[in-house]
């Protein structure tokens, strides 16, 4: 990158970012309301909410408890909870629209994500030119390749596809419903931490302040305003001579 790139402010970026992650969370939710109707989510969360009814009402139990609640119960209501939950897994049918509701929850959340991200994240800034959403044309910032040059449409779906949904969304999210099922332990939080860590030092202490997406797509985040964006490798290189072809007019034993 050349020297005396107008990077954009922390504060800009962070604003934009605001707005960005508002606008596909809407986006988002809608998607995954449309995806839920289309697969007959409802239908089957109805058959599961039926089969724990059942089952609780037939043991005298409640499943929805924490763990710490469970080795509190007595004996005699343990045996009852542990009775309850073998006939539930016993049950194909139970069985069947727990699976079905797993897979349909991954699945419209997953597709909610990726339709809104692929839209705002990526097809929008098709249209606006230089990498820039709505939050970053609001807030006067752009991003362009770290040689200075405009970013392609390559750099720009890893950018949004690979850094911001794959790997800034979704590993945190599933790493979030597997806390919420209580499937992962305490291996969850400190994964997420660790990720917020590595952003964290990705933004301070790397010379152009990327984060995780900006790395993978080799992209850096400008002002707009101040900032000159050249359109191909082959404008900067012309840029470059001239520059060079100044200095020595200027000065000829530079």
């Amino acid at each position: 990158m050349e020297e005396g790139v107008q990077k954009a402010s922390i504060t800009k970026r962070i604003s934009a970012g605001i707005i960005d992650i508002i606008a596909v969370s809407i986006i988002a939710t809608l998607f995954a309301w449309i995806i839920t109707l289309v697969s007959g989510y409802d239908i089957w969360n109805e058959k599961l909410e039926d089969s724990y009814s059942h089952y609780e009402n037939l043991y005298g139990v409640t499943f929805r408890i924490t763990e710490e609640e469970y080795y509190s119960l007595s004996d005699m209501d343990r045996a009852d909870y542990d009775a309850a939950y073998k006939a539930l897994l016993e049950d194909k049918d139970a069985m069947k629209a727990y699976s079905m509701v797993t897979n349909l929850m991954i699945m419209t959340l997953s597709l909610g994500i990726f339709i809104s991200i692929l839209i705002w994240e990526f097809i929008i800034p098709l249209f606006i030119k230089e990498g820039r959403t709505v939050g970053s044309l609001i807030f006067g910032i752009a991003v362009m390749r770290t040689s200075g040059v405009r970013i392609s449409h390559i750099s720009l779906f890893i950018r949004a596809i690979l850094g911001e949904y794959a790997i800034e969304t979704m590993i945190p999210v599933f790493i979030i419903m597997m806390i919420f099922m209580n499937t992962i332990g305490i291996v969850g939080p400190i994964v997420l931490l660790c990720i917020l860590l590595l952003e964290l030092f990705c933004i301070i202490f790397t010379k152009n302040n990327q984060l995780i997406h900006c790395i993978l797509s080799d992209t850096v985040v400008v002002d707009y305003g101040s900032q000159k964006i050249y359109s191909s490798d082959e404008e900067l290189l012309e840029a470059k001579k001239r520059a060079a072809k100044e200095r020595v007019e200027r000065d000829p034993y530079f």
